[in-house]
């Protein structure tokens, strides 16, 4: 089988993984969305069997868009991918399908909020989620103006603060097996430090269903959850990402080849368990 990773990073260590297990038997290829001219059936080369949307970039989507109206398989496909860039659609569809999700607010200008005083302290977030984004902690107006200042135009969205334990419970999905991390939020003073494996059996029964029922809502295959601890254990969605790293989390390069060979052979999703992965072969 061919199986395309779209991306422009392909020595990533999921990717790279991932294309170690399928080599052996099938032929992985690149395609890297910044610097191809068109998808390869534009240039007659013919479909893979399945693309890998690894890339989210706008450029990205575009090209997976016109891959799926050629007849390929792509995952995640360009419309579930868009819904995890545009935070304002995604938090209407988690907290529509009853998700415990943060509640948001947006705002058209990050200008316009700093000409208020905060209630609360709160999490500011660029509406449109990419590599460089904004993500920043407010505890009052001097800092949203020192935040204005830096992103006057910068579409927004805003959250609540919630008190935690300053860690991030870090849970992704591939073809339905669960893998988890926690590690120390961007918000946290020091900031991030290494993600810490977390046995998804230590999780929250009501933690572990939620995750997996993103995967439904927002018909993705591969995606990543952060999850905050509200309190009493109550799980509090605060971001979703379509096709993350997944960085060193042992079976996810065997979950994502078995994912790969069964999308290419036309098979439907598998239910959302956590269920050991398809083997590569």
């Amino acid at each position: 089988m061919r199986i395309c990773l779209v991306t422009a990073d392909p020595g990533h260590p999921l990717l790279a993984a991932t294309a170690a297990l399928l080599e052996p038997r099938h032929r992985v290829e690149v395609l890297d969305p910044g610097a191809d001219p068109g998808p390869p059936a534009a240039s007659g080369a013919g479909l893979a069997d399945v693309y890998l949307l690894k890339a989210r970039t706008p450029r990205a989507l575009a090209l997976a868009a016109v891959l799926e109206e050629r007849g390929a398989v792509v995952v995640n496909s360009a419309a579930a991918t868009a819904r995890c860039q545009d935070r304002v659609q995604m938090a209407e569809l988690a907290r529509g399908a009853g998700l415990p999700f943060a509640a948001t607010r947006s705002v058209p200008a990050l200008a316009r909020l700093a000409a208020g005083e905060p209630a609360t302290a709160l999490v500011v977030k660029s509406r449109h989620s990419r590599r460089g984004d904004l993500v920043a902690r407010a505890d009052g107006a001097a800092r949203l103006r020192e935040l204005a200042a830096a992103w006057p135009d910068e579409p927004v969205i805003v959250q609540e603060f919630t008190a935690n334990s300053g860690w991030d419970h870090k849970l992704w999905v591939v073809d339905g097996r669960l893998f988890a991390a926690r590690r120390r939020s961007e918000l946290a003073p020091g900031g991030r430090g290494p993600a810490l494996p977390l046995p998804v059996d230590e999780l929250p029964a009501d933690w572990r269903a939620a995750a997996l029922r993103i995967g439904e809502v927002f018909g993705l295959e591969v995606y990543g959850v952060d999850i905050l601890d509200a309190g009493d254990g109550a799980p509090l969605i605060v971001d979703i990402n379509a096709f993350p790293g997944i960085r060193g989390q042992a079976g996810a390069p065997e979950a994502l080849a078995g994912l790969a060979l069964r999308a290419a052979a036309g098979e439907g999703a598998r239910p959302f368990t956590n269920n050991p992965p398809l083997k590569a072969s």
